[in-house]
């Protein structure tokens, strides 16, 4: 009898495992809707425990594989299923690979949902039926995630996760996890619970360096072009609930790294090093905003404006047309849109919370701004600004910030802001622009009036009070010794009497010298300009008396300038009549004094003479070929006609892109560029400073008194006036000329309609 029962057993064991596998194969359809393989099978009904190798459950009607693992293991409790009871005491999945595929709202897996959902059956009542799953392991999975609309392709690999498992009478499952992104740097891992009846949540979480490429593919669905890069650190507690986005506390740190948006992997319109928020807790349903510190390294943002649109309108499309054409169609989903909105909820009862921020500090940023729309480009840069905040916290009477940076290519600023922390409209704010060169806005300047300015220094001061919205503010501008030069004639640019308005608007001691305060509110500020009419009633009235003394001034500071430098305008590579003359005293000077020498020292503004060259030659090349002729036929009359040419012209512009083809070249230069090799730019721009030398040196060669001459190795730089010039150095006695000017500007500087300004004057 013994005998029989072990044969039995033995039986039972040995053909339950082809019989389990016979049956699935048979039955998998029918059942589950899916076709299901597997290598082999080990079932012992004995002792509930169950072995599949390599499982294999393909997509629905396809031969596409939804899930598989190198093999399977679980072990069942046989007792407990005479008191209805499931209970799976361990489950362990080796190697598993799944694809998760999203098609607008459908999933791959939603078949799967509706086959095992119970079925409404009112005329049967069932005995309840407990389900019990205990010890789950996942070792060393991959899964992949497609979504086919944007389209999105990730996935995550070395997918590691432990769970005590649930039990059918507790709401609750914890486990823990790990993984990494499937490309790109970095970890994850954490500790998770979840109430699976109220969907509260409690997670721990450990990032390092991980990547966030997936970051990039939901943006491409917002975007035009362009492309991004980051990974984030972080050490997350947060406790919160599914169903209510507002009901989350969290604490932690987090730190996103490397972060890098723009054209192209090698062209950045946003990037920093590093962002670190420390939260001591955050609670929006509890009204708290606790921060130890928010450190922003190394921002830079990169702000262009093009003939049309600008670079973030070119990524998102006009007005941000890309993304609202996304937030309109519910039917899709978009992970970017999705965690803005999320901060937003998050963050929208921020003022009227108890928040408090320890330490605020941006280092190092660099913020650029470039115009394109101009004739020629225009570029101003913030670098390095620094920002600095004090602590911040509702529960203080001010919160003060202050603002340092210096302006490339000339000058700085300085900002101080103290506000109450219960109103934003309660704010003291003084700034300070600190020693612009007036040339530096000639873009702009030249294109409205076509006379461009050679000489000026601008300082903008202000001081702000306001209180409940009103605004008691003076803004005072100060402009020392502008001057306008030569104007410039072509058909880029309009033309308005500059030197008229000049002579009403500078004061007597070659100063523009305004206040302008402001009042009102801040929904509606009034700029009260009496003072500036009174001032330029003034000039009308006051400067014509003036005018031998501003006369002797501008003569003694031009024997000056001139003696000291010599101002080439872009392209020119001859000598004018007066610098002509003015070089001739410098020869004769030199022949009277045989002992004395000059050395000059060219200081070349080789960024923009290229610009000009750029625009000239292509210019050129297109007047060549829609008048079909060659280079050597190219004349003076020629060179004229193309130099007046605009580069904005619509034909011009249309040559342009018909030549190129290319949408992302967004700005006349790039398109210039493509159509004039760098090494015919390189070639005209040496050849323009060798002409230079040559007509400079060849007025003193006449007279033999080059080797009186020493001209050192040319300097590229950006020059203060705006244009390349000589630098002139007297190695002797300086002309009687210079002396004369000088001490004639001396006593000048000391009178009254001067004095005021001398320090500024001393200074700048």
């Amino acid at each position: 009898m013994a005998g029989s029962i072990i044969v039995f057993v033995m039986l039972v064991i040995i053909f339950s495992s082809p019989l389990t596998k016979y049956l699935v194969r048979k039955y998998d359809e029918k059942y589950t809707g899916r076709k299901i393989r597997m290598g082999s099978a080990y079932v012992n009904p004995l002792t509930g425990f169950i072995y599949l190798s390599n499982l294999k459950i393909f997509e629905l009607k396809s031969d596409s594989i939804f899930f598989s693992s190198d093999d399977v293991s679980a072990n069942f409790s046989i007792l407990k299923l005479f008191s209805k009871t499931y209970e799976i005491t361990s489950l362990t999945l080796n190697n598993p690979h799944g694809a998760i595929i999203q098609n607008k709202k459908v999933f791959n897996f939603n078949d799967i949902i509706d086959v095992f959902s119970p079925k409404e059956n009112s005329d049967t009542i069932k005995a309840p039926v407990h389900f019990n799953i205990l010890n789950i392991k996942i070792i060393n999975g991959e899964f992949h995630y497609t979504e086919k609309q944007i389209p999105i392709n990730y996935f995550i690999k070395n997918v590691n996760i432990e769970s005590k498992g649930k039990r059918w009478d507790t709401d609750t499952i914890t486990f823990k996890f790990s993984l990494l992104p499937g490309t790109g740097t970095g970890d994850l891992k954490g500790e998770a619970t979840i109430n699976l009846k109220n969907k509260d949540y409690r997670l721990a979480l450990i990032a390092h360096k991980f990547n966030l490429n997936i970051i990039e593919q939901y943006l491409k669905d917002l975007m035009n072009y362009g492309s991004f890069s980051a990974n984030i650190d972080a050490k997350i507690k947060s406790d919160g609930n599914f169903n209510d986005l507002d009901d989350v506390t969290t604490a932690g740190l987090l730190s996103i790294n490397d972060f890098h948006f723009g054209k192209n992997p090698e062209d950045d319109y946003l990037s920093f090093k590093r962002l670190v928020i420390a939260i001591k807790e955050m609670s929006p349903r509890e009204y708290k905003y606790m921060y130890d510190s928010i450190l922003l390294d190394h921002p830079f943002f990169k702000y262009e404006r093009y003939d049309s649109l600008d670079n973030v309108q070119t990524v998102f499309g006009k007005k941000g047309t890309n993304i609202t054409a996304v937030k309109a169609d519910p039917s899709r989903f978009n992970l970017v849109i999705e965690i803005v909105n999320y901060i937003k909820i998050i963050s929208k009862n921020f003022l009227k919370s108890d928040y408090y921020l320890n330490r605020l500090r941006i280092y190092d940023a660099d913020l650029l701004f470039n115009d394109y729309s101009t004739t020629e480009k225009f570029s101003l840069e913030l670098n390095p600004l620094n920002i600095i905040a004090d602590s911040i916290d509702k529960n203080h009477n001010r919160v003060n910030i202050s603002l340092k940076s210096n302006i490339k290519p000339f000058g700085n600023l300085s900002a101080a802001l103290s506000m109450n922390p219960k109103d934003s409209s309660d704010f003291d704010l003084q700034y300070h622009f600190r020693k612009l060169a007036v040339s530096m806005f000639n873009p702009y300047i030249i294109s409205t009036t076509s006379f461009p300015i050679d000489r000026g220094t601008l300082d903008f001061k202000g001081s702000w009070k306001v209180r409940n919205g009103q605004i008691q503010s003076i803004n005072h501008l100060v402009i020392i010794d502008p001057r306008l030069s030569k104007r410039i004639r072509n058909k880029d640019t309009k033309w308005i009497p500059a030197p008229l308005i000049m002579a009403f608007i500078r004061e007597r001691g070659n100063v523009i010298d305004y206040e302008i305060p402001i009042r009102g509110d801040l929904k509606n500020p009034k700029f009260l300009l009496s003072d500036a009419i009174f001032d330029l009633l003034g000039n009308i009235f006051i400067k014509p008396p003036a005018t031998p003394y501003i006369l002797t001034v501008k003569n003694n500071e031009t024997e000056i300038e001139k003696s000291l430098t010599l101002k080439w305008m872009t392209r020119q590579a001859s000598l004018i009549p007066s610098q002509k003359k003015f070089v001739d005293k410098m020869a004769e000077s030199l022949i009277k004094n045989p002992d004395a020498a000059i050395t000059v020292n060219p200081k070349q503004y080789a960024l923009k003479e290229k610009e000009y060259i750029l625009f000239f030659e292509a210019k050129k090349k297109y007047f060549l070929g829609i008048n079909n002729r060659n280079e050597r036929d190219f004349n003076i009359e020629d060179s004229a006609m193309v130099d007046k040419m605009s580069v904005k012209d619509s034909a011009f512009v249309h040559y342009l892109n018909k030549q190129i083809k290319d949408s992302m070249i967004f700005t006349i230069q790039e398109k210039c560029t493509r159509i004039v090799d760098s090494s015919v730019i390189n070639s005209k721009f040496r050849q323009l400073i060798k002409d230079r030398e040559n007509n400079f040196i060849s007025v003193f060669r006449k007279r033999n008194v080059e080797k009186q001459i020493k001209i050192s190795t040319n300097e590229y730089v950006v020059p203060f006036n705006g244009f390349s010039f000589y630098e002139i150095e007297y190695n002797g006695k300086n002309p009687a000329s210079l002396i004369k000017a000088y001490l004639e500007m001396n006593d000048l500087n000391n009178e009254s309609p001067r004095k005021q300004y001398k320090k500024n004057r001393k200074k700048y």
